[in-house]
């Protein structure tokens, strides 16, 4: 099984110059929440705009061209087919992370939508693919907390195929 997490801002925007265009601690922790105890897969450019760290507590896969790439603690992989067939040797959901070309890569295999919306504009260089709406079911909403640390509205949805 396939899953996908992403904070987009109102016109789908996720990215600016391999990071994230706002700070928003609230969807950091739904993110935390989300991949804990999970294998993520992400792209190696999205690898490398987090710092070229694996995230603690879980498995990290980096999706890459490049076949001499390595990079330690993290298992690196060079096509969807690859990736498809170790989610089907799974008990948990792969999480699929990032960025647009890796989302663009897996929209049609991914099962589940986890997506934090952000009721802003940003300006960046890297959009969420289209999404036919008609096929996915909204199953959850919620609204995530304003406050000091957490100055836009956002909202955590959750989306099933239908």
């Amino acid at each position: 099984m396939l899953a996908a997490v992403w904070a987009q801002d109102q016109n789908g925007l996720i990215g600016k110059n391999q990071t994230l265009p706002w700070h928003l601690p609230n969807d950091l922790k739904y993110f935390k929440k989300m991949t804990v105890g999970k294998t993520i897969v992400m792209g190696r450019k999205t690898f490398e705009g987090m710092g070229s760290r694996p995230l603690p507590n879980r498995q990290t896969i980096i999706l890459t061209r490049n076949v001499n790439y390595h990079h330690p603690g993290v298992k690196v992989m060079h096509s969807v087919e690859e990736i498809l067939a170790l989610s089907k040797q799974q008990e948990e959901p792969l999480m699929i992370v990032g960025g647009s070309t890796v989302y663009s890569d897996f929209l049609p295999y991914v099962d589940c939508l986890y997506r934090t919306v952000i009721e802003e504009t940003f300006e960046g260089d890297a959009y969420f693919p289209t999404i036919n709406w008609d096929d996915w079911q909204l199953v959850e909403r919620t609204d995530g907390l304003v406050d000091e640390k957490n100055k836009y509205a956002h909202r955590f949805e959750t989306y099933e195929r239908k």
